[in-house]
């Protein structure tokens, strides 16, 4: 039986079945000899030999290449008969001399079986211990399992199939299933190959699109750039026609009208050059009767707003700041559009204006005419008479009365030019005042109130008439102001006209230099010509009375009867040729000298004031010593000079500036020569 195995036609070995046997790879043969003829049978002791040459433990049928493993071992034979050598036996011989010769060769040999090869083991054993016995006598022990026949292997090849047929037939339907999936999915990807290739078409189709688009949207920018330019400049949106047309001064209505202006620029630079189209020619009609629509409703807006300034009561800045100036820009348009209308809106302005802050300063005047002024008359100088009845000196309409005033001492009316509150005093409360006040009371409230009125309209102007030059603005501005001018100049001239406050005129000397220095950091140079016009007025009336109170002192100086002197002595009769006190005359001149020396602490070179006081000290200096010499010894008299020129010195110890060191240094000159002059 084992040679069955190895011959030609041989069954196929009864190994159990093999998973193999259900793939579609070819059955590999496990014979790798061929049958030979049973002719001469090798002796028994070549039997170790030859077998170790043959079949050794490590031989197996697997090591051979697939090309050596041929259907009934054809390729092998032919192999092993050209590789043989000629003094070689075969090794078929060879082995059936070892085994001899059986039965089933016999029968097989003379009846050949068609029978399928044996299949090859599942394991192949690489060394088999025989325990000294022969092949034969091995094969043949008792209790070896018998190798399975061609018939037991087919047997249980079906018992085999029929347990896993379940198994078989759910991998046939899975397998079938597969195959339906496989053509649908075959379906798909065809159908998504087609649609794909649509698709592309598509996007070709597109993409070709898409650069015609592109160059389309290049050409139409390139258009778009040359022509854009030129087409808006020449283009008015209906909104801002119908906005100018009717529509309400506002805003918008002044950002339409700049739109329109420019346009009109625009189109006009284009009609005086060379580049004038029929689209310019047909635009210009259309801009011409806008222009004059515009024109026409800005001359009724601003004389709606003129007028309005004539309404009682009226706040002239209120209609200033928030209806003129805030459209300051419809009246540069118009200065352009229509000069000549622009000079008689400017006029009409003016005019109003004019006769707006006349009749204001006029009642604000009378409020200040009814301030009660100090009394002051031709008694109230250095050589006057104390015990003459006042004549009394008020603003015309004012109301009468007097107080307890001294002309001659500066007290608390300095305060005037040192106090922090610039507010003109208002009308109602000049009329409800009932306290006497010196002359610059009235004088500053008039003159702050001025400045103010003269600052905020010179402010108004220059930017409400920006189109005009600087000097043109200031003209018109001292033309509204003229008739006030005249006003605050006739009030200067009744304060100081019968006047003899030398202080207070010497006070509104300094409030009027205080509002031309406030003018000057406010940079309104309209108001100048006034300025220097009350100059004009109060530095001759304070050297007309600074000349009254030197030609009184000359008057009691060349009166040398007992009488005048008496009369003007603190020391009446025979005491006063014994008395070495301080004359009255030279308190009253201390004061003065005091008053006008703090009022000139900042004077300059070019002001009368030193002149003045010059010629007042000597012709003074000579009263002294006439007086001291109008009775007893050198040595009253001597004493005498002494206390009148140190209490004069005492009264100025505390001013300052270039005027009072000059006469410090004067009075110690004389306290030095006071016993020459005695």
């Amino acid at each position: 039986m084992w040679l069955d195995r190895i011959s030609g036609h041989s069954t196929p070995s009864g190994v159990p079945f093999d998973s193999r046997s259900n793939s579609p790879a070819p059955r590999r043969s496990s014979s790798l000899l061929s049958p030979a003829p049973p002719n001469s049978r090798p002796s028994q002791n070549r039997q170790g030999s030859s077998l170790s040459v043959l079949l050794t433990p490590s031989d197996s049928t697997t090591s051979l290449p697939a090309t050596a493993r041929g259907v009934n071992g054809s390729v092998l034979k032919q192999g092993a008969a050209r590789s043989r050598p000629s003094d070689v036996a075969d090794p078929l011989e060879v082995l059936r001399g070892i085994i001899g010769k059986q039965k089933g060769d016999i029968e097989t040999n003379e009846c050949p079986t068609t029978s399928a090869p044996e299949a090859k083991p599942l394991h192949l054993v690489e060394s088999i211990d025989f325990g000294g016995l022969s092949l034969e006598e091995f094969v043949s022990q008792v209790g070896e399992p018998r190798r399975a026949t061609p018939t037991d292997v087919s047997a249980q090849t079906l018992q085999q199939f029929e347990k896993e047929r379940d198994k078989y037939q759910e991998l046939h339907a899975a397998i079938t299933s597969c195959d339906d999936v496989s053509k649908s999915v075959e379906m798909y990807l065809s159908d998504f190959q087609s649609e794909l290739g649509a698709v592309s078409a598509e996007i070709e189709t597109l993409q070709t699109r898409s650069v015609q688009l592109n160059a389309m949207l290049e050409n139409r920018r390139k258009v778009e750039q040359l022509l854009g330019p030129a087409v808006e400049e020449i283009s008015i949106s209906p909104r801002a026609v119908r906005l100018i047309a009717e529509g309400p001064i506002d805003e918008n209505w002044v950002k339409a009208l700049n739109e329109i202006e420019a346009r009109m620029t625009s189109i006009e630079a284009k009609v005086s050059g060379s580049s004038s189209t029929k689209a310019i020619e047909d635009v210009r009609p259309l801009l011409n009767d806008i222009k004059n629509k515009a024109v026409e409703r800005i001359r009724d807006y601003l004389v709606s707003q003129i007028r309005a300034l004539r309404s009682p009561n009226i706040n002239a800045q209120i209609i200033q700041q928030q209806r003129l100036v805030k459209f300051k820009d419809l009246y540069s348009y118009i200065s352009r559009a229509h000069p000549q209308l622009t000079g008689e809106i400017t006029q009409a302005y003016i005019n109003t204006m004019r006769w707006y802050y006349l009749s204001h300063f006029t009642r604000y005047l009378q409020a200040l005419e009814k301030i009660k002024v100090y009394p002051s008359d031709r008694n109230d100088i250095l050589g006057g008479d104390p015990s003459a009845p006042k004549t009394g000196h008020i603003i015309s309409s004012g109301r009468s009365g007097s107080a307890a005033h001294d002309p001659f001492s500066l007290g608390r009316r300095i305060d005037i030019l040192r106090t922090s509150n610039h507010m003109a005093l208002s009308a109602y409360l000049a009329e409800e005042d009932n306290a006497f006040h010196g002359i610059e009371v009235p004088f500053r409230n008039f003159n702050l109130a001025l400045v103010d009125n003269i600052s905020a309209e010179y402010s108004f102007m220059t930017e409400m008439f920006s189109t005009l030059s600087f000097h043109q603005i200031s003209r018109k501005a001292v033309e509204i102001f003229e008739p006030v001018f005249a006003l605050g100049q006739g009030l200067t001239k009744q304060l100081i006209e019968n006047s003899t406050d030398s202080l207070g005129v010497l006070i509104c000397v300094r409030l009027n230099q205080q509002a031309a220095f406030e003018l000057q950091r406010r940079k309104v140079p309209v108001a100048d010509s006034y300025i220097n016009g009350i100059n004009m007025q109060l530095w001759p009336r304070f050297q007309v009375i600074m000349d009254l109170h030197r030609e009184s002192l000359k008057r009691v100086a060349s009166n040398t009867g007992r009488s005048a002197v008496s009369a003007l002595s603190l020391a009446g009769g025979d005491d006063l040729t014994q008395s070495s006190a301080p004359h009255f005359l030279t308190q009253r001149f201390g004061q003065l000298l005091h008053g006008i020396l703090v009022l000139s602490s900042d004077a300059g070179d070019d002001e009368p004031v030193a002149n003045s006081l010059k010629r007042l000290t000597a012709e003074f200096d000579g009263l002294l010593t006439k007086l001291s010499r109008s009775g007893g010894d050198a040595k009253r008299r001597e004493k005498f000079l002494f206390n009148n020129y140190s209490l004069i010195l005492t009264i100025i110890s505390d001013t300052h500036g270039k005027l009072a060191t000059e006469q410090k240094q004067h009075l110690d000159e004389m306290l030095k020569n006071v016993g020459k002059r005695g």
